[in-house]
């Protein structure tokens, strides 16, 4: 039973940093691409960033790039989303997601790509 759950939301100024983190389980970690994508109220759901099994690659939205950096951590099964430089566009709800199989590498940064998903942390950026 894959279970992804997300924490380090908060409340951040406009220039600030925080990190968020992704516990999986249930799930061989290290063979599985991850995701981070973000919804705000009244809009669809939005790519942030994936990261490959071993980390060695790693893609970022337009929106962030620069400012956001993913990771992680196999030994921990842990990956993060490192933001810096916080916008107040940047609030939103944010999802940890792992690919919808092991060693499958997503191909339209869209979430049908990802089949496990975590409850979302909430990131609220004040001007």
């Amino acid at each position: 039973q894959v279970q992804l759950v997300e924490s380090g939301g908060g409340l951040v100024q406009a220039g600030g940093s925080l990190r968020l983190s992704c516990a999986a389980s249930g799930l061989t970690f290290s063979s599985y691409a991850m995701g981070w994508f973000r919804q705000a109220p009244g809009k669809e759901r939005e790519f942030v960033a994936r990261i490959s099994w071993g980390g060695s690659r790693t893609y970022y939205a337009d929106s962030v790039k620069g400012r956001f950096t993913i990771s992680r951590d196999n030994a921990k099964n842990t990956v993060y989303l490192q933001m810096n430089s916080l916008k107040p566009e940047d609030t939103a709800v944010y999802f940890c997601a792992a690919a919808g199989r092991p060693w499958a590498v997503p191909t339209t940064n869209g979430p049908q790509d990802f089949g496990s998903w975590g409850q979302g942390t909430q990131v609220t950026v004040s001007s």
